[in-house]
């Protein structure tokens, strides 16, 4: 991925505007930046600024932090496995230079592990140069792939990570009134729950939400994910002391590309991003009842021999929900015991089977959602550790109206005052409070209700009984088949 993707992605210029940018070149000549600013889509100051932000393709073995002997063995395992057979087929899958490729290469025929066999005609009519292994080649291969059997792109150093991790923070984007008040524009909810959310999320410390089910906790924290913008730079994989571990994973990290621009942006070629790294929205991940402590260290397949990062690492840089709390198949203490280093010294340790560790910067916003009380689930000396806490409370009936009045109005349905004063009066007889879900669950209840006797969509009396019934369990003496319980 090339950095006019990161143009796009980040709002800076849409795709049209680079397009508008390129013909420009072409007309002037110039660098594609100067055509960028010279129309006023961008200044200066920003195309300055997003180079320096990406990071650069190395040029050199040494400049990619990888020991040679690290890259040949990738470089032969290649070969071996897949039928690689020229620079080119090793560049698109090491993701590295074509420079550093040769270097490598070059390398290898010089330890008699790679020799020449012809020319191959490529897409464009020009001639490569084929290789394949020799005997010492293939022994190396083999012997490499006893110890680990990972091949794809090349890993970045783990010093060129932790510095990476601190670059892009998520403190270094500010979340304003404006923006919060945006990315809250489907929801109503209290004003002054908002004025300690914005703040909480600004911190870029843990943050405590709890309160009684159904009243949108799991909502607001998902929201809170994805209201920052800024690209940030993921690698495919990591090299610590001689081990691989995978850290990109499509399932989580979304890529900021745009397909629409793809012809316009091929053309910006005046710095490439390093294709080890993946242009990517922070990421939001999110675990539930499912989380246990094995799922936060290292994971290490032993036959392929090499490490999967756990999800609070692939998280990094983002948003890590630890939903339902308190629901987990861990118990809670000892889940928080885990979180306490992290939350307390921004930095987490992950340990190799070899006994080994390795520090990792730890900045992400961790969510606690539950429905517990926090008195419940951890230690004053725990609580001290969290600086924000938020209780999520049950809707004043104002809101509550408002709420169910919007929501039925998206639906194509009236609330009447008749009908809003049955489902209150409904919710209350039950001895239940009022909670953000129940409209929704009532109107999807009706919807259901109207489809199957095929009338046009609207509240009645008894669709509106019908769903108060299945939101609530009753112990009746009488069955709705008419048989007396025992």
């Amino acid at each position: 991925m090339n950095i006019g993707s990161v143009v796009v992605s980040r709002g800076l210029a849409s795709a049209q505007d680079i397009d508008r940018a390129i013909n420009h070149q072409k007309a002037t000549g110039g660098r594609i930046g100067d055509s960028l600013v010279a129309p006023g889509i961008l200044t200066k100051e920003q195309i300055d600024e997003l180079l320096a932000d990406a990071p650069q393709v190395p040029t050199t073995v040494a400049g990619t932090g990888i020991d040679l002997v690290l890259l040949l063995e990738l470089t032969v395992k290649g070969m071996y496995t897949d039928n690689i057979e020229t620079a080119s087929q090793l560049s698109r899958v090491l993701k590295l230079s074509n420079t550093v490729v040769d270097q490598v290469l070059k390398a290898a025929t010089d330890r008699k592990l790679v020799e020449t066999l012809s020319s191959a005609s490529g897409a464009n009519a020009r001639s490569e140069i084929r290789l394949t292994l020799t005997r010492a080649g293939r022994e190396w291969a083999a012997d490499a792939l006893s110890r680990g059997q990972y091949f794809g792109p090349a890993p970045v150093s783990l010093k060129d990570w932790q510095e990476r991790i601190q670059l892009q923070r998520i403190t270094n984007e500010v979340v304003s009134r404006d923006k919060m008040m945006k990315a809250f524009s489907g929801l109503v909810i209290p004003d002054r729950f908002l004025n300690r959310l914005g703040p909480a999320v600004n911190s870029g410390n843990a943050i405590l939400i709890y309160g009684p089910a159904g009243n949108g906790k799991t909502t607001i924290a998902e929201i809170v994910g994805k209201m920052f913008e800024n690209t940030i730079y993921v690698p495919y994989c990591v090299e610590i002391n001689g081990e691989i571990m995978k850290v990109f994973d499509p399932t989580v990290h979304r890529v900021a590309d745009d397909a629409q621009a793809s012809s316009g942006l091929s053309s910006l070629r005046r710095s490439r991003l390093d294709p080890r790294w993946v242009a990517c929205h922070r990421p939001m991940v999110v675990t539930g009842g499912e989380l246990t402590i094995d799922m936060l260290d290292l994971k290490f397949n032993p036959i392929a021999k090499f490490y999967e990062a756990p999800l609070h690492i692939k998280a990094l840089n983002g948003t890590f929900l630890i939903d339902d709390f308190g629901r987990q198949r861990a118990k809670p203490e000892d889940i928080l015991n885990r979180w306490i280093v992290p939350l307390n010294s921004r930095v987490d340790y992950l340990t190799l089977h070899t006994g080994k560790t390795a520090m990792i910067p730890f900045d992400e916003i961790v969510i606690f959602s539950t429905n517990l009380h926090p008195n419940d689930l951890m230690d004053p000396a725990f609580q001290r550790r969290i600086s924000y806490k938020l209780e999520t409370v049950e809707p004043p009936e104002d809101i509550f109206c408002e709420v169910f009045w919007n929501m039925a109005t998206k639906n194509g349905l009236e609330l009447t005052d008749v009908i809003f004063d049955q489902v209150v009066q409904g919710i209350r007889s039950n001895n239940a409070p009022l909670a953000y879900f129940q409209p929704k669950f009532i109107i999807d209840q009706v919807l259901a209700s109207c489809k199957f006797e095929g009338a046009t969509p609207q509240f009645t009396v008894d669709n509106i009984d019908d769903a108060l019934a299945n939101l609530f369990v009753k112990i009746s003496e009488t069955s709705m088949f008419g048989v007396k319980r025992s």
